[in-house]
C-alpha cells in the first residue's frame, strides 16, 4: 500500500508499546454513545488572506466507501480490492491533523507520544524539526513538544476514515513488535491517532517556551459533531533586538455530513 497520504502518517517508529485493543475498540471505549456521521465537506475561510480559503470535499462510491478526497487542487484517490483498501494515489493530504489546524509543525507525523490521557488520546508529543542557522549557514535539529487538548466529543473524522478503509488498516496493526513486526509508519499512525476532538495544541521549544498556540472553538450538532468552528493560531517569535513578537491568524470552518 502507498502510505504517503495516510492521515496522521509518520516516518519513523519512536514508540514501542503493547496493546490488545484495536483502534476501533479504543474509539468505542472512549465514545460509547458515538453516532456514525460521514463528512461531505469542510470549508475553511481565512480572516487574513482569501487565497488561503479552501473547501475539502469527500466523495463516496455506490458502496458508501470514500472514493476520493480533494481540495480542488490536490486529490487523493482510494483504491479497493475485495472491499479492502489497497492503495491511495494522488497528491492530496487533506485530512492531515496539522493541515486542518493550520499548524506549521509535523508533530502528528514525526512525533513520539510521551503521555496519553485516560481516554487514550496523545496529550504530550515530542518531535524534532530541522531549522536553518543563519549565523553558521547550517541546518540543525531542534526538539519541540506539542501539548494537545481535547473535549469529550468523538473524533469527527473517525467514521469518514473508517469508510476510507484506513481504520481497518490501523485495526490490523500489531503493537507488540516482538510478536508480529508491523510497518513502522502504520505503528506510528496507530499510536498518534486521536479518539476525541482536538480543541487546542500548544507547541513549545526545548526550553519550554511557547512558540505557537492553536485554539479551536466549535458549535456542535445534536450528535456532537462540529458544524462550525473558529480557530485562532498565534505564533511567538523574537525580533533581531530580542523582543517578543506575536502574529495572530483566525480561520472559520464549516462542516457538512452525508444524510
Amino acid at each position: 500500500m502507498n502510505l504517503k497520504f495516510l492521515p496522521f502518517f509518520c516516518i519513523f517508529l519512536l514508540v514501542f508499546t503493547n496493546c490488545d485493543d484495536s483502534t476501533s475498540d479504543e474509539f468505542d471505549d472512549a465514545n460509547p454513545d458515538a453516532v456514525a456521521r460521514y463528512i461531505e465537506t469542510i470549508a475553511i475561510v481565512s480572516a487574513q488572506d482569501a487565497d488561503e480559503d479552501t473547501t475539502i470535499t469527500v466523495n463516496y462510491d455506490a458502496n458508501d466507501r470514500v472514493s476520493s478526497i480533494t481540495d480542488g487542487i490536490d486529490n487523493s484517490i482510494f483504491v479497493y480490492d475485495n472491499n479492502e483498501l489497497t492503495n491511495i494515489s494522488g497528491q492530496g493530504d487533506n485530512l492531515n491533523i496539522e493541515e486542518l489546524y493550520e499548524s506549521p509543525y509535523d508533530a502528528f507525523e514525526t512525533g513520539e507520544v510521551m503521555q496519553y490521557d485516560d481516554n487514550g488520546n496523545p496529550t504530550l508529543i515530542k518531535f524534532f524539526e530541522y531549522e536553518y542557522d543563519y549565523l553558521n549557514d547550517t541546518e540543525e535539529m531542534v526538539e519541540y513538544t506539542a501539548e494537545v487538548e481535547y473535549d469529550s466529543n468523538p473524533n469527527p473524522y473517525f467514521y469518514t476514515l473508517q469508510a476510507a478503509g484506513i481504520i481497518s488498516v490501523l485495526d490490523n496493526v500489531e503493537l507488540n513488535l516482538s510478536m508480529n513486526p508491523t510497518s513502522p509508519e502504520l505503528v506510528q499512525a496507530r499510536l498518534l491517532f486521536p479518539l476525541n476532538n482536538i480543541t487546542g495544541i500548544t507547541y513549545k521549544d526545548e526550553d519550554g517556551v511557547v512558540v505557537f498556540d492553536i485554539n479551536a472553538d466549535y458549535v456542535y450538532n445534536s450528535d456532537d459533531y462540529p458544524i462550525s468552528g473558529t480557530l485562532t493560531a498565534v505564533s511567538y517569535d523574537e525580533n533581531y533586538e530580542g523582543e517578543q513578537e506575536t502574529e495572530t491568524s483566525i480561520y472559520s470552518s464549516s462542516y457538512t455530513y452525508r444524510d
